[in-house]
């Protein structure tokens, strides 16, 4: 029997380096000069620019260049920044972040909640939604903002599968809804990531996060 192994096609898509952009933008300015010297050249004798009218031109000129390069130096003050960020969160892998964000429940182990309920609220609801937007398992907890250990059962208390899930908690006052807000919860952080122009972190279960979200830090618990 034959067998055929078939290489998927690549795409190669080319973006303008830096320096490219750089001498597009040089050629601009160059162009721009060209022309004026041009209209000076060819100007009427009888009616020439008038000085006003030329100075504007160089004044508007001047702005623009100055706003671009003011541009190029701020994108590149962004990415020191970044690349930065990215040395001092280097620590960060393997320890347990706290994160408004989805969390991934391997069917098994229990994952550390940090509830925040609505002030006055005399009743809090924990609603559990799976990826696809439907609702697992809604569970009434404890009014407090300590540490909840979430077991990752459902309304019959069977354990929900593996896979990523959405936390929230509904404060009440009797039967008055308070409002709805996505429940934190501890993860550990699996890798550090540059966008370009912001830094992530990467969860189990493939969730990724912009570092500005978490609020706090700690190790691993055993």
């Amino acid at each position: 029997m034959d067998v055929t192994s078939t290489i998927p096609a690549t795409t190669t898509t080319t973006t303008p380096t830096a320096a490219a952009t750089t001498a597009a933008k040089s050629s601009d300015y160059s162009t721009f000069l060209v022309m004026l010297t041009a209209q000076i050249k060819n100007q009427d004798p009888l009616n020439p620019m008038s000085s006003d009218n030329f100075a504007s031109q160089l004044a508007t000129f001047s702005a623009v260049e100055q706003q671009t390069k003011t541009n190029d130096l701020l994108t590149q003050q962004l990415a020191q920044n970044t690349q930065t960020s990215m040395a001092q969160m280097v620590d960060w892998v393997g320890k347990e972040a706290r994160v408004a964000a989805p969390v991934h429940f391997d069917g098994d182990s229990p994952i550390v909640l940090s509830p925040n309920p609505a002030e006055y609220a005399d009743r809090t609801v924990l609603v559990v939604k799976n990826a696809d937007g439907n609702q697992v398992a809604r569970t009434e907890i404890p009014v407090s903002s300590a540490d909840y250990e979430w077991m990752g059962l459902n309304e019959d208390g069977n354990p929900l599968a593996d896979g990523v899930y959405s936390l929230s908690l509904e404060s009440y006052q009797g039967d008055k809804l308070m409002g709805s807000t996505a429940v934190e919860h501890f993860g550990m952080i699996n890798e550090i990531r540059s966008t370009g122009t912001s830094t992530t972190a990467l969860f189990d279960g493939g969730i990724e996060v912009s570092t500005t979200l978490i609020t706090a830090l700690r190790q691993p618990q055993l």
